[in-house]
This record gives C-alpha cells, sequence and structure tokens, in this order.
C-alpha cells in the first residue's frame, strides 16, 4: 500500500511545493523565497510541525476542523463507505444512503421550516447554487425580474465568480471581475466605521441601508439579500444588537428572500447548532460547509425552507449541479462529524464551557496598550489593533502593517492566530478545554507584547 509520509528534511519539502504547488491567496515567489510551514500531524487542537513543533491551532484550520484533529472514526466511516460505494451521482433520478440520511439529518439540526438541502462541494459552491436558486424561484413565480441580490461590503461568501460576487472584497472582485446584478451595501462595523453613534445607532443604521437599496432599485427587481450572521474573513465583526432584527424586519417588510451564510457560524461556532439562531435570524436559505465535515471531506450546501423548496420543485428541472453533490464518502463522514457532535455535547461546551471561559480572557486584551476592541461569541473572537483606544484611530503605517507582524510573532510563539487588516481573529476547534485555553491566552500575550515593543521600536506606533 502506498503511504504518504514525511520522509524528506523540511528544507526538501519547501523547496518542492515552492517548485510546483501554487498556493491560495498567497503571492506564490515570495512564500518561495520565505519556505511554507509544513505540518505533518494534528490531534485536537495541537498540530504538529516537519520540525517537530507543537503548534496551538488557534484557526481551527480555516474556521472547519470543530471536533479537533486526530478522530479515527471518520477515517474508519470513510474506508467502510469507499469499500461499499466510492461514488455515484445524485443526477438522473438517483440518489443513495448516505446522502439520504445526510439531508434528513440536517432538516433534523435545522430551524423549523428548512426541511431541504441541496448538496455542493464547498461553500464556494453552495453560494453559486443560492443566486441561480434564488433567480430560479422568482421565474418560476412569474417575476424574473427580481435578479439583484444585495450583499454587504467586506462580507465574505467563497472566491468562486459567483462566491466571490456575493462577497464585497474588492482585491477579490481586481482578479477578473464580478457577475452583474450583485450590489453591496455597507457593513455593520461600528469599531471602524461608526464614528460617534452608539453601537446600537449604528447596527440601526447600516440595517436601514438595506431598505434604502431596496427602494433605489426596485423591490420588483431585487430577489434576495445575503449576510453572513458574523462576518467571518472580514474581522470576526460582531453586529450591534440592533442590526439584525432590523434586517429581519426589512426582509419581511418587502417580501425578499434572507440567505444567511453559514459556512464558519453553523455547527456550533457560536454555541449554537447555527448562527441563525443565536442571531433570532429567520432565513430563506442557509449555506453550509467547513464544520459540516469539520473539515474532514470537502462538501457543503444550501439548507432551504420548505416554501422556496416547493416552489423549485414544481416546475421542471432545476438545471445546476456538481459532479460531486452529495458525494456519498463525504456525506457519511459528515453524518459521523455531526453524530460526534450531537452525541458528545460539544455544542454544550462551547455554549457552557469554553465559549464563557475563552470570552472571559479574550475580553481582558482590551486592557493591552495595543488592543481597542476586544469582541467574541462563542468561539469566534477578534480584536481590533489601535495606537489610540480612545479614537479608535487607524496607524499611520498601511493598512494590516501591524496586524501582519503581529501575526507573524503568533506563528513564532506556536501560535495560529491570524490577521485581517489590523484586527486579530481567533476560532479554535469547538473541544478546545479550558486548560489549553490559558495556553492560547499565554501565548497570545506574549505575541502582543513581542509586537508592541517592535512596533514602538520601529516608530510604527502612530495614529493616522
Amino acid at each position: 500500500m502506498n503511504k504518504i509520509t514525511n520522509h524528506m528534511p523540511t528544507a526538501q519539502l519547501q523547496a518542492l511545493d515552492a517548485a510546483h504547488h501554487m498556493h491560495p491567496f498567497t503571492e506564490n515567489a515570495a512564500l518561495a523565497r520565505k519556505g511554507a510551514r509544513i505540518m505533518t500531524g494534528g490531534k485536537g487542537v495541537w498540530l504538529t510541525d516537519s520540525e517537530g513543533h507543537k503548534i496551538i491551532d488557534g484557526m481551527a484550520g480555516l474556521w472547519c476542523v470543530n471536533i479537533g484533529y486526530g478522530r479515527t472514526e471518520l477515517g474508519d466511516v470513510a474506508k467502510a463507505q469507499m469499500d461499499q460505494l466510492a461514488y455515484y451521482n445524485t443526477f438522473f433520478q438517483t440518489s443513495h444512503v448516505p446522502a439520504i440520511a445526510l439531508a434528513a439529518k440536517l432538516a433534523e439540526l435545522a430551524p423549523a421550516g428548512m426541511g431541504h438541502v441541496f448538496f455542493a462541494g464547498s461553500g464556494s459552491e453552495a453560494n453559486d447554487t443560492n443566486i441561480r436558486m434564488v433567480r430560479r424561484y422568482w421565474d418560476i413565480k412569474g417575476q424574473p425580474e427580481k435578479r439583484i441580490i444585495i450583499a454587504r461590503h467586506n462580507g465574505y461568501h467563497g472566491s468562486t465568480m459567483g462566491g466571490g460576487s456575493l462577497g464585497g472584497m474588492k482585491a477579490i472582485h481586481d482578479h477578473g471581475g464580478k457577475l452583474a446584478g450583485i450590489v453591496h451595501i455597507g457593513e455593520p462595523n461600528w469599531w471602524a466605521q461608526g464614528g460617534d453613534m452608539t453601537p446600537d445607532e449604528f447596527g440601526l443604521a447600516r440595517a436601514k441601508e438595506l431598505e434604502a437599496k431596496i427602494l433605489e432599485l426596485g423591490v420588483e427587481n431585487v430577489a434576495a439579500f445575503i449576510g453572513e450572521p458574523v462576518q467571518g474573513a472580514g474581522g470576526v465583526i460582531i453586529p450591534p444588537g440592533s442590526y439584525w432584527p432590523e434586517v429581519q424586519r426589512i426582509v419581511d417588510k418587502y417580501g425578499i428572500l434572507l440567505i444567511a451564510d453559514e459556512v464558519i457560524t453553523g455547527f456550533g461556532r457560536t454555541g449554537n447548532w447555527f448562527g441563525s439562531t443565536t442571531f433570532g435570524i429567520r432565513p430563506h436559505i442557509m449555506t453550509i460547509a467547513k464544520g459540516l465535515s469539520s473539515g474532514y471531506q470537502p462538501i457543503g450546501g444550501s439548507i432551504v425552507c420548505d416554501e422556496v423548496a416547493e416552489v423549485m420543485g414544481s416546475n421542471g428541472d432545476f438545471n445546476h449541479g456538481y459532479t460531486y453533490s452529495g458525494h456519498p464518502v463525504a456525506a457519511a463522514v459528515a453524518l459521523e462529524n455531526l453524530r460526534i457532535l450531537q452525541e458528545e455535547k460539544i455544542i454544550e461546551h462551547v455554549r457552557d464551557v469554553a465559549g464563557p471561559y475563552l470570552g472571559a480572557k479574550w475580553a481582558a486584551l482590551s486592557d493591552h496598550p495595543m488592543v481597542g476592541e476586544a469582541k467574541m461569541v462563542g468561539l469566534m473572537g477578534s480584536i481590533a489593533l489601535t495606537p489610540n483606544k480612545a479614537t479608535r484611530a487607524k496607524f499611520a503605517s498601511e493598512t494590516g502593517t501591524v496586524g501582519y507582524r503581529t501575526r507573524e510573532r503568533c506563528f513564532a510563539n506556536n501560535l495560529i492566530m491570524r490577521h485581517v487588516g489590523d484586527r486579530m481573529i481567533i476560532a479554535p476547534p469547538l473541544v478546545v478545554t479550558p486548560d489549553e485555553i490559558d495556553i492560547l491566552m499565554e501565548r497570545a500575550w506574549k505575541s502582543l507584547d513581542e509586537s508592541f515593543a517592535a512596533i514602538k521600536a520601529d516608530g510604527l506606533f502612530v495614529s493616522a
């Protein structure tokens, strides 16, 4: 049997990686000069690299390894399914047991009335599905002109052409453009954009931008609004409490579809099965991926409310799908992942133990001289780095300079904590224990102290 092993020295692995492997969201020439860090193992919240260092993974992979690394049960399930039925599609009036069972389980876990699932291979693919689905929905209802989807600046919905277009990140749009019929409104980022308003005043103001945009475009032309319950890749922007209730009022008033992108917030991240529950959102469609399988297999999908599914199934074929929609191995692994989450009460652990414990320690970071806002919901949090807490000032240096340098100190201290501009963000595996949280926070403080000393010494602790 062929087995992939770490049989080369780190330098050789880095050279081979640089020679042939194109990394996502990376300047590959710069990475080739620096050399990638080679991960070789994982257990629980810990990673091991090719040099034998033990790294605490404060980002759960890419927001996805909810049950932690090294759960051999998922590999056992994958092998058993491969041996029985490695692949079959769900086109052409066929189905298979794993897809059937997973769809039924998701309908059980989802909010009431969300009883249907269209599978994809990733969250990006699922959001591409959502574009076509909401437009087809309005076609069938005799309103084909309802095609515009409203999203938010700095939102993230994947990096396919469809998902990247829904997202509000200019850097993605600059590399290939974006689809027509998608427009963006402001994000509920009070720290950076709230000015003199209170958080609740600002949350209402940003929500009301949705109503203004609907009226500007004409309700007869607007199909849907999409938003993450908490903007993840945008910097873990936890909206003011006033925001989502007002958005819900607006979509209800004008009868447009609401898509909650739960790719990051789903499957326990916020202390409930879905972020929509945490924030009282009543979506028509929820985008899912990541925690659905804890990253052990690539799988995503759209959980669809009964009314939309009934309309979609009432008028001919829905001409859309993927080779790997509901892949039997991925579906079987996702089912086992959901079993572990449920039977081991991992969501309850987030809500009652890990979330409150990390949240209290995280909030104390606001005492650091370089930290302004420190916020967390469940097990996803962010800190805003600033040279002046009172004015919520930006740094005079190019945005992201201080954040990047802080991230590098985290990495050097064997903590994976990501930066988005000059925000630091964290989302550890949901199984993290209080003892592990203590280690994480010790390394976070150390990294912030080292970064603060360095940027002061370099004259960078200056307001714009």
